[in-house]
């Protein structure tokens, strides 16, 4: 294995504009305008395999964005290990916050990253770090390395709530039958504290409605003597958190997992600077429930926030207008035993029941999913762990994140699969934002440490 230092070495460039090419194509999945390009994606995703080893790749279509699908079969008596990641992208608005175009990668050097990283969207949330798995089963098969069996499933619409993948998984799970799960869509800590994810919070998307008069009206005439739907809307939002930012829905912490003092006695070991995170984000102050920490808030404990918000004139200029309707898309995110179903009724029957007379809401989930936590004690946390320690020459720390990956609580209820998340991109690389970035160092310890799961846990799993 210690041979994948000369191998990467030797075809960095290739690696970095085979990763490149495909940063180039928008592939939104939220917006009809790029379906081709989804699919182009698709199929560039297929090819990539194809060159990569695999043996078997195919294009598996649904009712929306297709499934890329792959496997090497060496030997049906060793290990499997399925591989998931997307192709996907969230979309790049707003396209003037960003310092070059979204779907025009440059590699540009920051203080995270003296060696450069490449900016475009997609580049860590997934596309580079799915990549990372593409090019290491390239080395293992070109140099006969490949201790265990691997199956590919790449899919095109994580970041639409992977409606379709649910379907999927449950009518092919003799096809994606495996040992574990193996998934690189978190991030670390840092460059030089390596951490493993073993923790992911639930989600409940939802899009709200609030309707007043049957037309947009005159604000001089009809001002104060019929209901603002903005008005009521962010009246409505703001009652949705007291004093110290905890969440009003009744019901909502009813199942919430409260952490023993020990444990988050464990969290708080982990390196962590609150003015530099303050630096990072240009604040003066943190803001949250009170009595958590930072970390606490953004990993253990449940939220809600306004994604987006809108309604009225919001042109060039003045419009006095009072709008007969405003919007807003709202998220949840969950922790382990909350049921992301039953947060969404919840959610909707309070704010449906705090609308004010003279208004009508309406509350339309969009997606969501289940919490999950994976244990540390397992064969194949034992091997990323190792393999971590191997390239970074440090043991990795532990650690939950804010963030969230629906289907993996789906993969351990249909396939009966544990899942390993060996993520390489940080904090600070604005996936879901504009710049959004993924470090060329980062690329390639990606490339560099996977093959050692791999051997690890082939290993691990014979005893």
């Amino acid at each position: 294995m210690e041979a994948i230092k000369n191998y990467i070495s030797e075809h960095k460039e290739r690696f970095i504009s085979e990763l490149i090419d495909l940063l180039k194509i928008p592939s939104v999945s939220a917006d009809t305008a790029f379906t081709q390009d989804v699919l182009d994606t698709a199929d560039a995703v297929k090819k990539a395999l194809t060159d990569a080893g695999c043996d078997a790749v195919e294009i598996c279509e649904t009712d929306g964005y297709p499934i890329v699908y792959a496997e090497k079969i060496i030997n049906p008596g060793l290990p499997t290990v399925l591989v998931y990641g997307h192709y996907d992208v969230q979309p790049a608005d707003p396209i003037n916050l960003w310092t070059s175009p979204p779907f025009e990668p440059v590699i540009k050097k920051t203080d995270k990253h003296p060696e450069g990283a490449i900016f475009a969207r997609g580049a860590c949330d997934d596309k580079g770090q799915m990549y990372m798995h593409v090019k290491a089963m390239e080395y293992m098969v070109r140099t006969n390395q490949l201790p265990c069996n691997v199956k590919f499933m790449i899919e095109g619409e994580e970041e639409v709530g992977s409606s379709n993948l649910a379907i999927f998984v449950a009518n092919h799970k003799e096809k994606l039958a495996n040992d574990i799960i193996l998934i690189s869509d978190t991030g670390m800590i840092a460059n030089d504290v390596p951490s493993i994810t073993t923790g992911l919070r639930g989600l409940s998307y939802v899009e709200v409605e609030v309707t007043g008069p049957n037309r947009d009206l005159h604000s001089g005439l009809y001002g104060g003597a019929v209901a603002n739907p903005i008005n009521i809307l962010t009246k409505m939002i703001a009652s949705l958190h007291d004093e110290n930012n905890h969440i009003t829905i009744p019901g909502f912490y009813d199942n919430v997992e409260e952490l023993s003092t020990e444990e988050r006695a464990e969290m708080a070991k982990a390196p962590f600077s609150l003015e530099n995170y303050k630096n990072a984000l240009d604040i003066d102050a943190v803001y949250g429930e009170s009595g958590y920490t930072t970390n606490e808030r953004n990993s253990i404990r449940p939220t809600l926030d306004v994604n987006g918000i809108w309604g009225g004139y919001t042109g060039e200029g003045a419009k006095t207008v009072i709008a007969s309707k405003a919007y807003a898309k709202i998220s949840m995110r969950l922790v382990p035993n909350q049921d992301w179903k039953e947060i969404t009724d919840l959610f909707k029957k309070h704010f449906e029941s705090i609308a004010p007379e003279g208004a009508k809401v309406v509350v339309k989930p969009h997606h969501g999913g289940q919490g999950y936590v994976t244990p540390i004690n397992t064969v194949g946390y034992q091997a990323a762990s190792k393999a971590y320690e191997t390239t970074f020459g440090k043991k990795p720390i532990p650690q939950r994140s804010g963030g969230s990956i629906p289907i993996v609580a789906l993969f351990e209820k249909e396939l009966n699969s544990k899942t390993i998340l060996m993520g390489f991109g940080l904090d600070s690389d604005a996936i879901h934002s504009p710049n959004e970035h993924f470090g060329v160092w980062n690329y390639l310890k990606g490339i560099e440490t996977i093959p050692y799961f791999y051997q690890y846990y082939t290993e691990l799993f014979k005893k």
